[in-house]
């Protein structure tokens, strides 16, 4: 009997001490987003929309769907494909400050054959990978490459994102593969976004868990 409850004891300690995930997307509608586009003209439910259980963007002009919540120290998962022309997107980390274009974030590269790559948005913003620290301007956006070659799957078919953000430390993986590590980020916490920069693009999956 003693084995037992002490066994009992063992998974319900480890059941409290799992990670929760918390959806971004209920499959159904954008209900915890926000959609901005550069062109009055466009309407928003036009731009990025839900597509047979799918975040889906015609792509163009720019623009970005953003969480209404902010985060911070959290593990971050993201599927995507091109369905057909694979061109360019993204994923923004800790999105701060007023909707324009760009807002201050940091990116993980979604432009096809770059996923892995990681971008410096917002004046005076700044991030150290390796030994460099790599601050952005008005007219500089840096964009650190990737470790390794591409892992990307062809379009058509998934992929994903799993993205650690713990203080000033932004790990990402893609395809489970670590492609880049940025350490110091003058950003903590903000919203996620999903960038519109080209072509149709498909987000499904969507989850974070806090990592604190």
């Amino acid at each position: 009997m003693r084995t037992i409850f002490v066994s009992l004891l063992v998974i319900l300690l480890a059941s409290s001490c799992s990670t929760k995930k918390e959806s971004l997307f209920n499959g159904e509608n954008l209900d915890g987003w926000t959609i901005y586009v550069d062109d009055p003209t466009i309407s928003p439910g036009d731009f990025f929309y839900v597509n047979d259980g799918m975040i889906e963007t015609v792509g163009v002009p720019a623009g970005y769907l953003r969480t209404v919540k902010e985060f911070s120290n959290y593990h971050l998962h993201i599927e995507w494909r091109y369905p057909d022309n694979p061109t360019n997107s993204g994923v923004f980390l800790h999105t701060s400050g007023p909707d324009l274009i760009w807002p201050a974030h940091f990116q993980a590269q979604l432009k096809f054959e770059n996923a892995g790559d990681f971008i410096v948005h917002g004046v005076g913003e700044s991030a150290t990978i390796g030994d460099t620290v790599y601050v952005s301007s008005d007219t500089l956006k840096p964009l650190i490459p990737k470790i390794h070659p591409t892992n990307e799957k062809p379009a058509g078919e998934w992929n994903s994102y799993d993205i650690t953000c713990t203080g000033g430390t932004i790990e990402v993986r893609v395809n489970g593969l670590l492609q880049n590590t940025a350490t110091d980020c003058s950003l903590t916490s903000g919203g996620i976004g999903l960038q519109a920069e080209g072509s149709v693009i498909q987000y499904r999956n969507l989850w974070v868990a806090s990592l604190d």
